[in-house]
């Protein structure tokens, strides 16, 4: 992120199945908001747009040397990663 500017969040209500459909869909959103500097992805969260104040975090969110974000699953094991590992 650039130093001295303001973050700000956007909500993007999106319409899914069920919670794990809308968290495939916010991950591929993430993902692809990715290749733009003011994106942010690895604080990406799902939340019912009835309940916004339980939100459900996509992504690891630790900070790699880099200064970015580990863009694994919150609940990964093993080492942090820019890419997803493959099983």
């Amino acid at each position: 992120m650039t130093v001295g500017r303001e973050r700000y969040v956007v909500h993007l209500p999106v319409v899914a199945g069920d919670l794990p459909g809308a968290v495939r869909l916010a991950r591929v959103l993430a993902r692809w908001a990715g290749v733009l500097a003011q994106a942010d992805p690895g604080e990406t969260t799902v939340s019912a747009e009835d309940d916004q104040s339980v939100r459900h975090r996509l992504f690891c969110d630790l900070r790699l040397a880099t200064d970015r974000r580990c863009l694994l699953r919150a609940d990964h094991s093993g080492p942090c990663s820019r890419r997803p590992t493959t099983p």
